[in-house]
């Protein structure tokens, strides 16, 4: 038991052993405080079908636990449409957001197995940086994740996954996720 105490995920242990050090070299950072860390990724998934069917919510927020480890919460419209039959308190989607340990975990594993999955995957855009240091990238399909059965799921959707830092600027949290190794193109 004392072992499952000690274990560190390994982006973890590389963000202290080697990230820092260099985001500090690069940047002239004089306090470790500084230095850009990750602070939270949220994970949302938008079920557009859910006012004819309830079901799909259910099934969207139980694919979205599996993939993030931690229970994910469903969504609620904030206001009514009626074009798209839509009422407010419906549920539409499901979010879930991961801090600490089950955070680092899932980028390595968004990183090393769900982006090299992708079809026609070419890499990232460097673009999608919002002004101060949180990244954005879209999936059109949530089966790129090892956790999800692909015989079991009953419809593919999309999600959105945003990795908000403590960096100032675009720069400094580009370099910051590059030296997670997220593929970005040039």
């Amino acid at each position: 038991m004392a072992d499952v105490a000690a274990y560190t995920p390994r982006m973890k242990a590389r963000y202290r052993e080697e990230i820092r050090a260099k985001l500090r070299e690069k940047f002239g950072y004089t306090s470790d405080m500084e230095i850009p860390r990750l602070d939270k990724v949220v994970l949302n998934i938008g079920v557009g079908e859910a006012t004819g069917d309830s079901k799909k919510v259910k099934s969207a927020v139980e694919d979205l636990t599996l993939i993030a480890g931690q229970r994910a919460v469903p969504t609620k419209a904030r206001t009514s449409i009626a074009g798209f039959k839509l009422r407010e308190g419906m549920n539409i989607g499901a979010k879930v957001t991961l801090r600490h340990d089950r955070m680092y975990e899932f980028l390595d594993r968004l990183v090393n197995i769900a982006l090299p999955r992708v079809r026609d995957f070419r890499g990232l855009r460097p673009k999608s940086f919002d002004g101060r240091g949180n990244y954005a990238l879209g999936l059109k399909e949530h089966i790129v994740f090892p956790e999800i059965d692909y015989d079991s799921v009953e419809q593919i959707w999309g999600m959105d996954i945003v990795v908000c830092t403590t960096a100032r600027t675009d720069e400094e949290a580009k370099a910051l996720l590059a030296e997670f190794d997220f593929p970005f193109t040039n």
